[in-house]
Protein backbone atom coordinates (compact mmCIF):
# COMPACT_ATOMS: atom_id res chain seq x y z
CA UNK A 1 0.00 0.00 0.00
CA UNK A 2 2.77 2.45 0.95
CA UNK A 3 4.58 1.62 -2.27
CA UNK A 4 1.42 2.29 -4.29
CA UNK A 5 0.70 5.60 -2.54
CA UNK A 6 4.26 6.83 -2.94
CA UNK A 7 4.62 5.86 -6.61
CA UNK A 8 5.37 8.88 -8.77
CA UNK A 9 2.44 10.01 -10.94
CA UNK A 10 2.36 11.77 -14.29
CA UNK A 11 0.91 15.27 -14.31
CA UNK A 12 -1.21 14.52 -17.36
CA UNK A 13 -3.03 11.74 -15.48
CA UNK A 14 -3.54 13.83 -12.34
CA UNK A 15 -4.87 16.80 -14.30
CA UNK A 16 -7.20 14.48 -16.22
CA UNK A 17 -8.80 13.09 -13.05
CA UNK A 18 -9.13 16.52 -11.48
CA UNK A 19 -10.77 17.63 -14.74
CA UNK A 20 -13.28 14.80 -14.38
CA UNK A 21 -13.94 15.52 -10.69
CA UNK A 22 -13.81 19.32 -10.77
CA UNK A 23 -14.77 20.71 -14.18
CA UNK A 24 -17.05 17.99 -15.57
CA UNK A 25 -19.02 17.69 -12.31
CA UNK A 26 -21.00 20.67 -13.58
CA UNK A 27 -22.28 18.50 -16.43
CA UNK A 28 -22.92 15.16 -14.75
CA UNK A 29 -23.97 16.25 -11.23
CA UNK A 30 -24.60 19.94 -10.61
CA UNK A 31 -26.79 20.96 -13.58
CA UNK A 32 -28.90 17.75 -13.53
CA UNK A 33 -29.36 18.10 -9.78
CA UNK A 34 -30.40 21.74 -10.13
CA UNK A 35 -32.99 20.70 -12.72
CA UNK A 36 -34.26 18.12 -10.21
CA UNK A 37 -34.49 20.88 -7.60
CA UNK A 38 -36.56 23.02 -9.99
CA UNK A 39 -38.93 20.07 -10.50
CA UNK A 40 -39.21 19.73 -6.74
CA UNK A 41 -39.92 23.46 -6.35
CA UNK A 42 -42.66 23.15 -8.99
CA UNK A 43 -44.17 20.11 -7.24
CA UNK A 44 -44.19 22.00 -3.92
CA UNK A 45 -45.61 25.08 -5.68
CA UNK A 46 -42.56 27.11 -4.68
CA UNK A 47 -41.30 27.75 -8.19
CA UNK A 48 -42.00 31.46 -8.54
CA UNK A 49 -40.56 34.57 -10.17
CA UNK A 50 -38.48 35.45 -7.11
CA UNK A 51 -36.69 32.09 -7.10
CA UNK A 52 -36.03 32.21 -10.84
CA UNK A 53 -34.61 35.75 -10.72
CA UNK A 54 -32.60 34.85 -7.63
CA UNK A 55 -31.03 31.92 -9.51
CA UNK A 56 -30.23 34.17 -12.48
CA UNK A 57 -28.61 36.71 -10.13
CA UNK A 58 -26.51 33.88 -8.69
CA UNK A 59 -25.17 32.96 -12.12
CA UNK A 60 -24.41 36.59 -13.01
CA UNK A 61 -22.48 37.16 -9.77
CA UNK A 62 -20.53 33.99 -10.55
CA UNK A 63 -19.63 35.39 -13.96
CA UNK A 64 -18.31 38.60 -12.38
CA UNK A 65 -16.43 36.62 -9.74
CA UNK A 66 -14.98 34.28 -12.36
CA UNK A 67 -13.64 37.20 -14.39
CA UNK A 68 -11.90 38.57 -11.28
CA UNK A 69 -10.60 35.10 -10.40
CA UNK A 70 -9.10 34.59 -13.87
CA UNK A 71 -7.18 37.87 -13.59
CA UNK A 72 -6.06 37.16 -10.01
CA UNK A 73 -5.38 33.51 -10.81
CA UNK A 74 -3.05 34.46 -13.61
CA UNK A 75 -1.15 36.90 -11.40
CA UNK A 76 -1.14 34.74 -8.26
CA UNK A 77 -0.36 31.37 -9.79
CA UNK A 78 2.18 32.43 -12.41
CA UNK A 79 3.83 35.09 -10.29
CA UNK A 80 3.32 35.00 -6.51
CA UNK A 81 2.75 31.28 -5.98
CA UNK A 82 5.62 30.12 -8.14
CA UNK A 83 7.89 32.84 -6.76
CA UNK A 84 7.18 31.57 -3.23
CA UNK A 85 7.47 27.97 -4.42
CA UNK A 86 10.87 28.56 -6.03
CA UNK A 87 12.37 30.80 -3.35
CA UNK A 88 10.77 30.18 0.04
CA UNK A 89 9.36 26.67 0.11
CA UNK A 90 10.65 23.51 1.69
CA UNK A 91 12.08 20.91 -0.76
CA UNK A 92 9.59 20.34 -3.56
CA UNK A 93 7.39 17.31 -3.06
CA UNK A 94 7.07 14.57 -5.64
CA UNK A 95 3.67 14.10 -7.25
CA UNK A 96 2.11 10.92 -5.84
CA UNK A 97 -1.04 9.82 -4.07
CA UNK A 98 0.35 10.82 -0.67
CA UNK A 99 0.99 14.40 -1.76
CA UNK A 100 -2.40 14.61 -3.52
CA UNK A 101 -4.33 13.35 -0.50
CA UNK A 102 -2.41 15.45 2.02
CA UNK A 103 -2.71 18.51 -0.22
CA UNK A 104 -6.50 18.12 -0.32
CA UNK A 105 -6.59 17.72 3.48
CA UNK A 106 -4.45 20.84 3.93
CA UNK A 107 -6.60 22.76 1.43
CA UNK A 108 -9.67 21.69 3.39
CA UNK A 109 -8.09 22.77 6.69
CA UNK A 110 -7.08 26.11 5.15
CA UNK A 111 -10.61 26.53 3.79
CA UNK A 112 -12.06 26.17 7.29
CA UNK A 113 -9.93 29.05 8.62
CA UNK A 114 -10.35 31.19 5.51
CA UNK A 115 -14.11 30.70 5.68
CA UNK A 116 -14.18 31.46 9.40
CA UNK A 117 -12.18 34.64 8.84
CA UNK A 118 -14.59 35.80 6.14
CA UNK A 119 -17.41 35.59 8.67
CA UNK A 120 -15.56 37.15 11.57
CA UNK A 121 -13.88 40.27 10.14
CA UNK A 122 -15.60 43.23 8.54
CA UNK A 123 -13.90 43.18 5.14
CA UNK A 124 -14.36 39.41 4.87
CA UNK A 125 -18.07 39.58 5.59
CA UNK A 126 -18.47 42.55 3.21
CA UNK A 127 -17.70 40.19 0.32
CA UNK A 128 -18.92 36.85 1.74
CA UNK A 129 -22.33 38.22 2.75
CA UNK A 130 -23.20 38.05 -0.96
CA UNK A 131 -23.13 34.25 -0.77
CA UNK A 132 -25.42 34.24 2.27
CA UNK A 133 -27.89 36.88 1.12
CA UNK A 134 -30.15 34.55 -0.88
CA UNK A 135 -33.37 33.53 0.92
CA UNK A 136 -33.26 30.26 -1.05
CA UNK A 137 -31.00 27.22 -0.84
CA UNK A 138 -30.16 25.26 -3.96
CA UNK A 139 -27.24 24.47 -6.28
CA UNK A 140 -27.35 27.91 -7.90
CA UNK A 141 -26.67 29.57 -4.52
CA UNK A 142 -23.30 27.81 -4.47
CA UNK A 143 -22.28 30.08 -7.37
CA UNK A 144 -23.31 33.30 -5.64
CA UNK A 145 -19.97 35.05 -4.98
CA UNK A 146 -18.82 38.46 -3.80
CA UNK A 147 -16.23 40.73 -5.47
CA UNK A 148 -13.33 39.85 -3.13
CA UNK A 149 -14.02 36.14 -2.71
CA UNK A 150 -11.12 35.21 -4.98
CA UNK A 151 -8.61 37.20 -2.91
CA UNK A 152 -9.00 35.83 0.62
CA UNK A 153 -7.97 32.21 -0.17
CA UNK A 154 -4.54 33.35 -1.38
CA UNK A 155 -3.51 34.23 2.18
CA UNK A 156 -4.27 30.71 3.37
CA UNK A 157 -2.92 28.91 0.30
CA UNK A 158 0.60 30.32 0.41
CA UNK A 159 1.60 28.33 3.54
CA UNK A 160 0.69 25.10 1.67
CA UNK A 161 2.90 26.17 -1.24
CA UNK A 162 5.68 26.92 1.25
CA UNK A 163 5.49 23.32 2.46
CA UNK A 164 6.68 22.22 -1.00
CA UNK A 165 3.39 21.43 -2.74
CA UNK A 166 3.25 22.40 -6.40
CA UNK A 167 1.09 25.55 -6.83
CA UNK A 168 -0.99 23.90 -9.56
CA UNK A 169 -1.76 20.97 -7.25
CA UNK A 170 -2.74 23.43 -4.51
CA UNK A 171 -5.11 25.18 -6.92
CA UNK A 172 -6.65 21.89 -8.07
CA UNK A 173 -7.12 20.79 -4.45
CA UNK A 174 -8.82 24.09 -3.58
CA UNK A 175 -11.21 23.72 -6.51
CA UNK A 176 -11.96 20.16 -5.38
CA UNK A 177 -12.95 21.48 -1.94
CA UNK A 178 -15.16 24.11 -3.59
CA UNK A 179 -16.86 21.53 -5.81
CA UNK A 180 -17.60 19.37 -2.76
CA UNK A 181 -19.11 22.48 -1.12
CA UNK A 182 -21.31 23.07 -4.17
CA UNK A 183 -22.92 19.66 -3.77
CA UNK A 184 -24.03 20.57 -0.23
CA UNK A 185 -26.37 23.36 -1.35
CA UNK A 186 -29.62 21.43 -1.44
CA UNK A 187 -32.76 20.78 0.57
CA UNK A 188 -33.49 17.51 -1.23
CA UNK A 189 -31.03 15.44 0.83
CA UNK A 190 -31.90 15.10 4.49
CA UNK A 191 -29.59 13.83 7.22
CA UNK A 192 -27.29 10.96 6.26
CA UNK A 193 -26.15 8.04 8.42
CA UNK A 194 -24.41 9.05 11.65
CA UNK A 195 -20.81 8.07 10.73
CA UNK A 196 -21.02 10.25 7.59
CA UNK A 197 -22.66 13.13 9.46
CA UNK A 198 -19.98 12.92 12.16
CA UNK A 199 -16.95 13.04 9.82
CA UNK A 200 -18.04 14.83 6.66
CA UNK A 201 -19.76 18.07 5.88
CA UNK A 202 -23.27 17.29 4.60
CA UNK A 203 -26.26 19.22 3.22
CA UNK A 204 -27.73 19.19 6.73
CA UNK A 205 -24.61 20.78 8.23
CA UNK A 206 -24.37 23.32 5.44
CA UNK A 207 -28.03 24.31 5.72
CA UNK A 208 -27.20 25.31 9.28
CA UNK A 209 -24.32 27.41 7.99
CA UNK A 210 -26.72 29.34 5.74
CA UNK A 211 -29.28 29.85 8.49
CA UNK A 212 -30.24 33.31 9.69
CA UNK A 213 -31.59 31.75 12.90
CA UNK A 214 -29.59 33.22 15.77
CA UNK A 215 -28.29 29.84 17.01
CA UNK A 216 -26.96 29.07 13.52
CA UNK A 217 -24.85 32.21 13.10
CA UNK A 218 -21.14 31.56 12.42
CA UNK A 219 -21.40 27.78 12.59
CA UNK A 220 -20.25 24.87 10.38
CA UNK A 221 -17.48 26.53 8.37
CA UNK A 222 -16.15 23.21 7.06
CA UNK A 223 -15.42 22.38 3.45
CA UNK A 224 -15.21 18.59 3.22
CA UNK A 225 -14.60 17.44 6.81
CA UNK A 226 -16.95 18.65 9.56
CA UNK A 227 -14.41 17.43 12.11
CA UNK A 228 -12.71 20.84 11.94
CA UNK A 229 -15.86 22.45 13.35
CA UNK A 230 -16.13 19.78 16.00
CA UNK A 231 -12.48 20.30 16.97
CA UNK A 232 -12.62 24.10 17.11
CA UNK A 233 -16.02 24.60 18.73
CA UNK A 234 -18.04 25.90 15.79
CA UNK A 235 -20.28 22.89 15.13
CA UNK A 236 -24.06 23.15 15.34
CA UNK A 237 -26.51 20.38 14.34
CA UNK A 238 -29.61 21.05 12.28
CA UNK A 239 -32.51 21.03 14.74
CA UNK A 240 -34.75 24.07 14.25
CA UNK A 241 -36.06 24.65 10.71
CA UNK A 242 -33.53 26.79 8.85
CA UNK A 243 -34.45 30.30 7.70
CA UNK A 244 -32.07 31.24 4.88
CA UNK A 245 -30.59 34.65 4.28
CA UNK A 246 -28.88 37.32 6.38
CA UNK A 247 -29.96 39.27 9.46
CA UNK A 248 -30.46 42.43 7.35
CA UNK A 249 -32.29 41.03 4.29
CA UNK A 250 -31.27 42.31 0.87
CA UNK A 251 -34.74 42.04 -0.71
CA UNK A 252 -33.40 42.41 -4.23
CA UNK A 253 -32.53 40.21 -7.20
CA UNK A 254 -30.69 42.96 -9.03
CA UNK A 255 -27.33 41.26 -9.77
CA UNK A 256 -25.37 44.51 -9.40
CA UNK A 257 -26.94 45.23 -6.03
CA UNK A 258 -26.46 41.60 -4.98
CA UNK A 259 -22.79 41.61 -5.98
CA UNK A 260 -21.87 44.91 -4.34
CA UNK A 261 -24.29 45.25 -1.42
CA UNK A 262 -21.77 44.03 1.18
CA UNK A 263 -19.14 46.53 0.07
CA UNK A 264 -21.79 49.28 -0.05
CA UNK A 265 -22.88 48.54 3.51
CA UNK A 266 -19.26 48.55 4.65
CA UNK A 267 -18.73 51.99 3.08
CA UNK A 268 -21.88 53.33 4.80
CA UNK A 269 -20.62 51.97 8.12
CA UNK A 270 -17.21 53.59 7.60
CA UNK A 271 -18.90 56.96 7.06
CA UNK A 272 -20.73 56.61 10.38
CA UNK A 273 -17.56 55.82 12.36
CA UNK A 274 -15.32 58.64 13.58
CA UNK A 275 -11.53 58.45 13.75
CA UNK A 276 -8.98 56.82 11.48
CA UNK A 277 -8.22 54.10 14.03
CA UNK A 278 -11.88 53.12 14.37
CA UNK A 279 -12.33 53.16 10.59
CA UNK A 280 -9.39 50.74 10.26
CA UNK A 281 -10.84 48.56 13.01
CA UNK A 282 -14.08 48.26 11.02
CA UNK A 283 -12.11 46.20 8.47
CA UNK A 284 -10.73 43.67 10.97
CA UNK A 285 -13.27 43.61 13.79
CA UNK A 286 -16.38 41.39 13.64
CA UNK A 287 -19.09 42.63 11.24
CA UNK A 288 -21.41 43.77 14.05
CA UNK A 289 -18.66 45.73 15.84
CA UNK A 290 -19.14 49.44 16.52
CA UNK A 291 -16.84 51.64 18.65
CA UNK A 292 -18.11 52.36 22.15
CA UNK A 293 -18.49 55.86 23.54
CA UNK A 294 -14.92 56.01 24.93
CA UNK A 295 -13.49 54.97 21.54
CA UNK A 296 -15.47 57.72 19.84
CA UNK A 297 -14.34 60.29 22.42
CA UNK A 298 -10.68 59.31 21.89
CA UNK A 299 -11.15 59.43 18.13
CA UNK A 300 -12.50 62.99 18.33
CA UNK A 301 -9.58 64.04 20.54
CA UNK A 302 -7.07 62.53 18.12
CA UNK A 303 -8.77 64.22 15.16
Amino acid sequence: MIEFLSKKLDWIDVEYWFYILNDLSLVYIIVPFFVLELVRYAYLKRLNKDLIFDSLANLITFGAFFLIEIILGFLAITKVYFWIYNNFSLPHLELNWITIITCILLADFAYYWEHRMMHRIGIGWATHTVHHSSPHFNMSVAYRFGPLDAIMPIIFSLPIVMLGYDPILVLLAEVFVQVFQTLLHTEIIGKLIKPVEYIFNTPSHHRVHHGSNRQYWDKNYAGILIIWDRMFGTFEPEVEKVRYGISEPLNSNNPIKVFFHGISRLIIKLKKVDGIKNKLLVFIKPPDWMPNSSDLLNAKKND
